[in-house]
């Protein structure tokens, strides 16, 4: 039977580094939608969990994360606004009102609206629960195709292994293993339309047409 470094093709001394590098590129040798299978992939992602999670120091990362998550049975309340809406109206993310006019701008539910999150759910698995498509691919942290912009409230960040330290500066998250750990929270999703998140998406584009904007 093959080993985890096996899989994603190191040696067995990798330090964390190298195995994430590794981790993203057999992610996209594997994936479906780049010719590769769907069991691959799979092995590809239980390759990496199995080595992170035998490195003490990401161990400890873990539970410093869920020992700072006070338990709350109250599910969270997310405002969310569509990127790619941003253009049309000539808003920028860092507009300080920038919710107030989404508000006012009469915008179909796929583009603005309100939403909870249950204590077990992910962000991007409420939105999926509440009938939306929101973009994903990998589901593991391994691309930013689910990335959003936190502008209020907090998303906890389990597994993250692309986002850089200025992009997280800017608060963008993933929403695929993002949980909030605030009463309320509005996010822009969709940031996978943003030209310097190019390099970090992988295929397809998961809008459903049944939900795509008219």
């Amino acid at each position: 039977m093959a080993s985890p470094y096996d899989i994603l093709e190191i040696d067995s001394d990798a330090d964390e580094d190298e195995i994430k590098v590794a981790y993203r590129r057999r992610v996209k040798e594997t994936h479906p939608d780049l010719g590769g299978s769907e069991a691959a992939f799979k092995r590809v992602k239980r390759a990496y969990e199995q080595l992170t999670e035998a490195d003490p120091d990401e161990r400890l990362d873990h539970a410093d994360v869920v020992a700072d998550q006070e338990p709350d049975d109250e599910p969270t309340e997310v405002e969310y606004l569509n990127y790619e809406v941003l253009d049309d109206y000539g808003w920028a993310l860092d507009d300080e009102d920038l919710f107030e006019k989404a508000a006012a701008a009469d915008l179909p539910p796929v583009d603005y609206g309100f939403f909870e999150v249950e204590d077990d759910e992910t962000l991007l698995e409420a939105a999926e629960h509440n009938g939306f498509a929101w973009p994903y691919a990998c589901r593991g942290g391994a691309c930013a195709n689910c990335a959003v912009s936190v502008c209020e409230g907090e998303l906890s960040q389990l597994v993250d292994h692309i986002l850089s330290d200025t992009f997280l500066d800017q608060g963008i998250r993933l929403s695929c293993n993002g949980a909030p750990t605030t009463d309320t929270m509005q996010v822009v999703y969709n940031l996978k339309q943003r030209q310097d998140l190019d390099d970090l998406r992988l295929p397809p584009d998961r809008f459903e047409k049944a939900h795509a904007r008219k």
